[in-house]
């Protein structure tokens, strides 16, 4: 149990899923923190039962949120979308503080997580080489050392944190990608050419085709060409809960990263020099998108998983 209110300033998005927002509220009550902000996407049209759950759900963590702090609110009348949804609301965060941390609802933080970004924040405020801090560690293994965290090229984002100064350059359209490419100097950003081939088709269908509809990529590619580091913890600080039904992205409840345990950080010691962990990104890499690309393709596993969970609810509604 903390004893100080927390100050730092957090972002909440969310949209339809109380439950997993019930959750996430009632981690934060013994931290008390301050000073929450929260966006919340609006239903799609003619959908009264979608429209149902937002207002439950932003109700719900309202009514949660019972200690004292100060709370501002982004509601949306529409329905922006996995891009334009997060996106908005990280600009609208950004306009009003200079630094702070972002959750989504499916992100499930230890109490440790919220004094590491405090502390990194900190520390790396003025330090134009760190953009982020991650909350994530999908293989701890490579994180061995005494120090808390490591530094890797990899920007993670199930439970963050970053400063305005480096959100300022986001840019939702990746407008400078063309040029990017075809400087060639992006094969100096990855250990390997199989990496870098990844990543040049990933950019070039968002670019192209806008898809997938995510906002999270363009942030990779923003820290990638800026050689902006991200602090990775020693051990994995955030679980994501929301894999499965009702998720948008996250369908795959077999995904490695699903509900992945997460553990305190008792100590806070850091690293000596900021440099990036070449080994660690290259783990990075081969355990969660080189393995992604192998498993079956993910228009026909989407398919089958969305009409998995349909069918399911039909059957529960013929049920009840």
């Amino acid at each position: 149990m903390t004893t100080e209110p927390f100050r730092t300033p957090i972002l909440i998005l969310f949209w339809r899923r109380s439950t997993a927002v019930a959750r996430l509220i009632e981690r934060l009550r013994p931290l008390a923190p301050t000073r929450l902000f929260l966006a919340c996407d609006g239903p799609r049209s003619n959908n009264s039962r979608e429209a149902e759950q937002v207002e439950q759900t932003r109700k719900l963590i309202e009514e949660a949120i019972d200690w004292p702090c100060t709370v501002e609110k982004r509601y949306s009348n529409i329905n922006q979308g996995c891009k334009h949804g997060p996106g908005n609301g990280i600009n609208w965060f950004f306009s009003r503080v200079e630094e702070g941390i972002i959750l989504e609802d499916d992100c499930l933080p230890e109490l440790s997580f919220f004094s590491y970004c405090q502390s990194l924040l900190d520390r790396y405020r003025h330090d134009t080489r760190v953009w982020q801090i991650s909350g994530n560690n999908f293989v701890e293994q490579f994180t061995t050392g005494p120090e808390s965290y490591a530094f890797s090229g990899y920007t993670t984002t199930w439970g963050w944190a970053t400063w305005r100064r480096c959100w300022n350059a986001y840019d939702i359209d990746m407008k400078a990608w063309p040029n990017v490419k075809e400087s060639g100097l992006l094969r100096h950003a990855f250990e390997g050419e199989d990496e870098l081939n990844y990543w040049t088709r990933i950019w070039d269908r968002l670019y192209t085709d806008h898809y997938p509809v995510a906002w999270d990529y363009q942030w990779n590619f923003l820290c990638f060409t800026n050689g902006g580091l991200s602090a990775i913890p020693k051990h994995n600080l955030v679980s994501n809960i929301g894999f499965g039904e009702g998720a948008t992205h996250c369908l795959d409840t077999e995904d490695p990263r699903a509900e992945l345990e997460s553990s305190e950080l008792t100590d806070l010691i850091h690293p000596e020099f900021v440099l990036r962990n070449w080994q660690l990104d290259r783990a990075i890499y081969e355990s969660i998108y080189q393995d992604a690309a192998k498993r079956p393709a993910g228009p026909l596993r989407r398919m089958a998983l969305e009409a998995f969970f349909t069918a399911k609810g039909i059957a529960h509604k013929l049920g009840s």
